[in-house]
């Protein structure tokens, strides 16, 4: 069967009114561009998007921070103190599917466009709120920084070598999962208009989301009521899965069940780790601090490749511990295009990974100059 393609954007003829601003609803709104909806951000006028001037670095003047969740968008500078610039978004909106806003709680109601202000105008309106911790309870007022809520919301509690050195993620993990999780809910309102005919308020914390991401570690806090304390680069749950030195760098290894763990034991050789002990997941997760011990002083004595070698060919997970230098030339991104560029051939860019067969991302379409 021959399976047409189409130009077109999975979300082509969808109008996006982008109101937000920094990381997470911009990053909402970009995939939604790169599934082909028009997305028109509204910047202030004279700055713009605050993250235009987060630089060092910045490509032809404008930062790489903003370059890195602002594509396939189009920008228009409006002051919402301004009559006449409200009276312009408005109708803007009136040909909208979707709002995105990730202004305070309430902020937006001076001016009359907030959810409740605009449903009865356009009641097929899809209206998504970001913010920090939600419209209630008693953190409601409190800045919404991915920093604070990677805090307050138990993942820096979980994160870095020990108890003492509490550590967020790399990048703002909290911002990016709110974004898809804005975008989740969106294309879910988006399909449920199709039966109904009505718009509906969606509201997305960073908070929430943060809480919701814990996972598996949460729901062992729930199951056990054992508060979990970091384990640096292993895993609570899973033995041996984890960094092991080497003698030229660091190896991470990710050993997910009995059978890995007995061919593990053969590409080691003989040694302590073939004990009847170690022969369950439940039982080497008891005696973590020493079988990870001594598998450590094993893997040292060798070099990364030659683990590397023998473990892929025992189908053990592993793999090198790559820096973004290493990680451009590497095969699998050069194979899958993951570091590309925009559509004037010179602008960075990191590739969508939706790679959707009819309907395709296409279109990578740099930002608007300020």
């Amino acid at each position: 069967m021959t399976i047409m393609k189409s130009l077109d954007g999975a979300l082509s003829g969808v109008r996006v009114i982008d109101l937000s601003r920094i990381l997470a609803g911009p990053t909402c709104t970009q995939i939604l561009g790169d599934l082909g909806a028009e997305v028109i951000k509204i910047e202030k006028p004279g700055t713009g998007d605050d993250t235009r001037a987060w630089g060092p670095p910045y490509w032809d003047h404008t930062s790489a921070y903003f370059l890195s969740v602002n594509r396939n968008k189009d920008s228009r500078f409006l002051d919402f103190a301004l009559a006449a610039d409200r009276q312009k978004l408005l109708e803007l909106i009136r040909d909208a599917d979707i709002l995105v806003e990730n202004f305070k709680t309430d902020d937006l109601k001076r001016f009359g466009l907030d959810y409740q202000s605009l449903a009865p105008q356009f009641p097929r309106l899809i209206y998504c709120s970001i913010t920090g911790f939600g419209s209630t309870g008693p953190y409601k007022d409190l800045p919404g920084y991915d920093a604070l809520v990677q805090a307050m919301g138990g993942l820096m509690s979980i994160t870095g070598p020990n108890a003492e050195t509490p550590t967020k993620v790399g990048v703002a993990i909290t911002d990016l999962i709110s974004g898809l999780y804005a975008g989740t809910g969106i294309l879910a309102a988006l399909h449920e208009r199709q039966r109904s005919g009505l718009g509906q308020h969606l509201e997305i914390a960073l908070f929430d989301c943060q809480v919701a991401s814990l996972a598996n570690v949460g729901m062992n806090f729930l199951v056990s009521g054992k508060s979990p304390t970091p384990l640096g680069n292993h895993h609570p749950s899973i033995v041996p899965y984890g960094t092991y030195p080497c003698a030229d760098g660091t190896l991470m290894l990710a050993v997910g069940n009995d059978q890995q763990y007995q061919r593990l034991c053969q590409v080691l050789g003989a040694g302590p780790w073939n004990s009847n002990q170690y022969q369950t997941n439940r039982d080497r997760v008891e005696h973590r601090q020493v079988l990870e011990a001594i598998i450590a002083e094993r893997t040292r004595t060798e070099k990364i490749d030659y683990w590397l070698s023998r473990l892929q060919a025992a189908k053990i997970p592993a793999g090198p511990i790559q820096s973004l230098a290493q990680l451009k030339s590497d095969p699998q991104v050069l194979a899958r295009q993951l570091f590309t560029t925009m559509d004037d051939g010179k602008t960075p860019c990191i590739a969508s990974p939706l790679r959707l067969s009819r309907t395709p991302v296409r279109k990578y379409r740099a930002p608007r100059k300020l």
